[in-house]
């Protein structure tokens, strides 16, 4: 008998899911509220963990030819000194693949592509009523299209997940990190000669990094209140900190994103009855490593993997038992990366730059071993 999962979710964890579980002979639905199937958001940063990922799925080829690779990178100071430099050539030789970098949107178009239209329905919203759940153990989820049932049913629903509030009701909700991050595309800036960097300050970080055809992918983090909307203190805050950082935000024309910093407390299992978690809905962390997307990508494969299995409940556990500790170790050290990036007080500030200038390059990226270093054979 075919067996059958429903997706809430169709950002990159839920489209992953859906084409690793088709891989292992499911018939999955995608159910996302959004009028259709786009990326939210402006550059995303793909490891070579995320690579293997994609290279199960069948797309690590056509996801490099839609991005960039970043040929070297590093840490700056608040005065644009180097503290730290990597290039690409050595993530490449120590890790088997390089770092790539491209549009979020671009990413989700490639995976969308590789899904039939029949198992994609967009504009669909599951019910998110206060005393009444719409997600429940036994596979059933109620939506604005009707109630449909599946034999597991996978929340890859973000932050605030549907699925993980009526499947887990005691579990904390959301933690503001105590910073807001913008992100935004440039225009294109032909013939500069710009090297990817993450620019320290105090309480505040800038970073960019090159994407397809001359623009770059900028972000920005400061520590303030959460629940601000506008967008303009960008450039008040950060237009005179180092070049080429006032360069890059006078080529943003497009829309700056504004996205209050959020994390999870951990959870004692990604998994419920029929329902399993991935992604942010499961393990929301830090983007200080740069690793949210990635680990849904892990997630999203190794879910598939699990579920080749002829027993839905021993292949749900396995999942479990593989990525719960990982993703959770990887969002304590995400935590720990993006606490001392925000530090303000000048002497913890002289301390942390010491730090980062005194440590070879070499032993910063065997550090990242357990973290990039994954292959899903492991």
């Amino acid at each position: 008998m075919e067996r059958t999962a429903i997706v809430v979710g169709g950002g990159l964890g839920g489209l992953a899911a859906a084409i690793a579980l088709r891989r292992r002979g499911w018939r999955v639905t995608v159910l996302e509220r959004a009028p259709r199937f786009t990326g939210v958001g402006a550059g995303i940063s793909l490891w070579p963990n995320a690579l293997r990922a994609l290279g199960e799925l069948g797309l690590a080829e056509q996801v490099r030819q839609a991005g960039a690779v970043e040929r070297s990178g590093g840490l700056r100071d608040r005065r644009g000194r180097w503290l730290a430099r990597t290039g690409s050539a050595e993530v490449e030789r120590r890790y088997g693949l390089p770092l790539v970098v491209l549009h979020r949107a671009e990413l989700v178009r490639v995976l969308a592509a590789a899904l039939p239209c029949d198992a994609l329905r967009a504009g669909v919203e599951v019910r998110a009523g206060v005393e009444v759940r719409a997600v429940h153990p036994d596979g059933t989820v109620e939506h604005t299209g009707g109630t449909s049932r599946a034999d597991v049913v996978v929340g890859a629903d973000g932050v605030r997940s549907v699925v993980r509030r009526d499947g887990w009701p005691g579990a904390p909700g959301p933690r503001y990190a105590g910073y807001t991050a913008w992100r935004m595309v440039t225009d294109p800036l032909p013939g500069q000669a710009i090297e990817g960097a993450v620019t320290w300050g105090r309480g505040a970080r800038f970073g960019f990094t090159r994407l397809p055809g001359g623009r770059f992918y900028c972000f920005a983090t400061a520590t303030v209140p959460a629940g601000g909307t506008g967008t303009g203190v960008v450039r008040q805050r950060f237009g005179r900190w180092p070049e080429p950082i006032p360069t890059l935000l006078a080529a943003v024309s497009g829309e700056v994103l504004r996205h209050d910093v959020y994390t999870l407390p951990p959870l004692h299992s990604y998994v419920r009855g029929r329902l399993v978690l991935l992604g942010d809905a499961a393990h929301a962390m830090d983007p200080a490593l740069g690793q949210g997307g990635c680990q849904a990508l892990e997630d999203a494969v190794t879910l598939g993997a699990c579920l080749g299995a002829a027993d839905v409940e021993q292949a749900l556990a396995r999942y479990d038992g593989l990525r719960r500790p990982r993703t959770q170790a990887i969002a304590r050290r995400s935590g720990r990366v993006g606490a001392a990036g925000q530090w303000a007080w000048p002497p913890a500030v002289a301390a942390r730059d010491l730090a980062a200038r005194l440590l070879p390059s070499r032993l910063s990226l065997r550090g990242m071993a357990p973290v990039i270093g994954w292959s899903p054979d492991a």
